[in-house]
């Protein structure tokens, strides 16, 4: 399965590791950090603010050309610490009109705050390439402390 997701993220703060009591990272007012760690690493590269269509855009075009372009896809746009969800439902629209334009079939699209990094101002965008299998996987029902699934839609 491991071959069949990619995930890549970007940040507009670090977070505040408890241990040390201060930011992992300084960024200017001005500036995201393109590709961060979960953890509160330092990412690939530092570039202005862009908008959330052009963060989409370039998220997406490192992710899409690494998974099958034929197999029906789950998207999960999720919040690092404390991204509002209106600006990651707004960030999850911009990537399914790119998924559209691309002709990709979205089979099901995850938001929220699924796996954050405490406090961290970002957003990470998760594309998974499912198969028959990995889609029984996903409708089967499932109750956890985060996650509730009724099952199939039939």
């Amino acid at each position: 399965m491991i071959k069949r997701i990619r995930s890549m993220s970007v940040a507009l703060s670090s977070c505040t590791l408890p241990a040390a009591g201060k930011p992992s990272f300084q960024l200017n007012e001005n500036e995201m950090e393109v590709g961060i760690g979960i953890h509160g690493e330092q990412g690939m590269h530092r570039r202005d603010v862009m908008t959330s269509a052009e963060t989409a855009d370039l998220l997406l075009g490192h992710l899409i050309k690494e998974v099958d372009e034929n197999a029906p896809l789950l998207v999960l746009v999720n919040g690092m610490g404390s991204t509002p969800l209106l600006e990651q439902y707004v960030f999850a629209g911009d990537v399914k009109r790119l998924l559209d334009d691309k002709d990709r079939m979205i089979k099901k699209m995850l938001v929220g705050d699924y796996m954050t990094s405490l406090d961290m101002a970002g957003i990470s965008l998760t594309l998974l390439a499912l198969d028959e299998e990995l889609e029984g996987y996903l409708d089967a029902e499932a109750t956890t402390i985060q996650w509730t699934e009724g099952g199939s839609n039939e």
